[in-house]
């Protein structure tokens, strides 16, 4: 997105509810699922993910998402100052930049700042999870 020189001539990529901001249906929010609007490069500022996350007891989060170099990173590193455990699915994450992505990855795995997996490896966890619970 380009600089502007007046609130007039600013037209956010991402509007709710505009077609950009879908999702496939694969993907999609299921309605007892809560959506946070993500204006910053860490999910954790500026949303209540915190208080959700500490709420819910959780202390692990998993992360999949557009932008690697952009978003997933800060969210990964802010994660780990709060004291979650991140858990970051590879195949599951895009980039803008490949160079960028993988410098991302290079970093996030030199600093040991979250565990890494892969869409198989996490679905395989998450069955059986489901299958000790049932």
């Amino acid at each position: 997105m380009a600089a502007v020189s007046t609130v007039e001539n600013f037209h956010p990529w991402f509007l709710r509810d505009a077609p950009d901001f879908h999702l496939v249906p694969e993907v999609a929010p299921l309605p007892s699922e809560a959506v946070l609007d993500k204006i910053t490069f860490s999910a954790f500022e500026g949303t209540p993910l915190d208080i959700a996350l500490r709420d819910g007891g959780m202390n692990t989060f998993i992360l999949v998402g557009v932008a690697t170099e952009i978003g997933i990173e800060p969210t990964v590193r802010h994660g780990c100052d709060l004291g979650y455990i991140p858990i970051l699915v590879t195949d599951a994450c895009g980039a803008g930049n490949q160079a960028a992505e993988d410098r991302a990855f290079a970093s996030l795995r030199f600093m040991g700042d979250a565990f890494f997996t892969t869409v198989e490896e996490i679905c395989d966890m998450l069955r059986r999870q489901a299958n000790r619970s049932a």
